[in-house]
């Protein structure tokens, strides 16, 4: 399939569901690309509806919208991609759609073209939600927390294609290294040995305040994809780790990183913290460490998850401000006496982050806070991220 179509499909269905869209794009050739056209739309997505509305009268909906989208995007932010191609190759996917659409999407993308320059002057001067693609509300929460220059540059960083990076095993030369561009990871050195897996710097916030010692018994409770998981059980001597996620299909890609990098000790358990919380503990005890990497906003790696700022809602971040509480509470039953949980996020709200310990130390006043690390993109060059260390202390 013509890889401009593949990516027209991905971006119909995206506009119609708001589901993940790195699980629509197919594995083929092309798919580098096919990601790269689609996550430059979905993260664009405002300035480009802006741009296309001062075109268009009236927005077509479906697959006419999606290659309006991505022929727009590719002319106004992939400058690696040559104007004819943007277009003529745009053009040829639309015309399986109809004629009309085929027509239409020609002629906006040439009149883009033709008044390039006063299209991205005016654009540079709509509000900072339009210009810099974000939802309003997240720019207003993020302007009460920042001065106006870091909202900027917290907005540019989520616009920037990520980097790859790999995390490797003790003992390399570098903890992380990123990955050259186009470069497979199957190709890299050690890959086939599992000596690294795919993880951006910031998940060291987490992985460092675990304070992994000899022979402990260590809960991941949150565990696929298993990146953190491995990074424990890399750091482990002795000891037990149960790495646990609620999802069959997630733990299928948490058995194959185990098995690439060679870690067949730790144990795989399917579960739901909150409901299971008696069971886990009669199968597998208390436990020394629990790493609590909760489910949230994923504010902190909008540059990685660039549909998620479309998701982000207050109503939603209060539901999963509420799971997140109720994670802690089962967490903190499961904890032995003396231990630590690492309570975790790539979230930069702070009902999510400081906001959420501190309720919970409310309610537990015999639980301390013993270390925390937070990663700002903009500030730290790496993704968002918060952890938080927690002991309870004896009475």
């Amino acid at each position: 399939m013509n890889s401009r179509r593949e990516a027209i499909f991905v971006l119909t269905r995206w506009l119609a569901t708001r589901d993940f869209p790195e699980r629509m794009i197919s594995d083929n050739p092309d798919h580098a690309f096919i990601m790269d056209m689609v996550y430059t739309t979905i993260r664009r997505y405002r300035s480009l509806t802006w741009v296309l509305e001062q075109v268009v009268k009236k927005m077509p909906k479906g697959e006419t919208e999606a290659a309006l989208l991505l022929g727009a995007a590719q002319v106004l932010y992939m400058p690696d991609v040559a104007d004819y191609a943007a277009v003529n190759e745009t053009v040829e996917a639309a015309k399986l759609t109809s004629k009309h659409a085929a027509g239409l999407v020609n002629g906006v993308l040439r009149n883009i073209l033709r008044n390039l320059e006063a299209t991205r002057k005016a654009l540079s001067e709509q509000s900072i939600g339009i210009r810099m693609s974000h939802p309003d509300a997240l720019i207003t929460r993020w302007q009460e927390r920042f001065e106006e220059p870091e909202v900027i540059a917290l907005c540019e960083w989520n616009n920037t294609p990520p980097a790859t990076y790999l995390a490797w095993a003790p003992g390399a030369e570098k903890p992380f290294t990123p990955l050259p561009h186009g470069t497979r990871i199957e190709a890299v050195p050690g890959y086939a040995e599992g000596r690294f897996i795919v993880q951006d710097p910031a998940t060291d916030a987490a992985i460092s305040l675990m304070n992994i010692q000899p022979n402990l018994r260590i809960l991941d409770a949150c565990a696929a994809p298993g990146g953190k998981s491995i990074q424990i059980a890399w750091r482990m001597q002795g000891g037990t780790l149960v790495a646990m996620d609620m999802y069959e299909d997630r733990l299928q890609t948490l058995r194959a990183n185990l098995a690439r990098t060679k870690l067949p000790n730790v144990i795989v358990a399917q579960g739901d913290l909150v409901q299971d919380a008696a069971r886990i503990q009669a199968e597998h005890g208390l436990f020394d460490r629990i790493l609590l990497d909760v489910p949230c906003s994923n504010t902190g790696v909008l540059r990685r998850r660039p549909d998620a700022r479309w998701r982000w809602t207050t109503k939603r971040m209060k539901k999963l401000c509420e799971t997140q509480a109720k994670l802690l509470e089962a967490a903190l039953s499961l904890l032995a006496p003396g231990g630590r949980i690492v309570y975790s996020t790539c979230s930069l709200e702070p009902e999510e982050n400081r906001k959420q310990i501190a309720l919970l130390r409310k309610a537990h006043p015999e639980v301390e806070c013993v270390g925390v690390e937070e990663r700002i993109p903009m500030r730290s060059q790496t993704d968002g991220a918060f952890a938080c260390a927690l002991e309870r202390v004896a009475q």
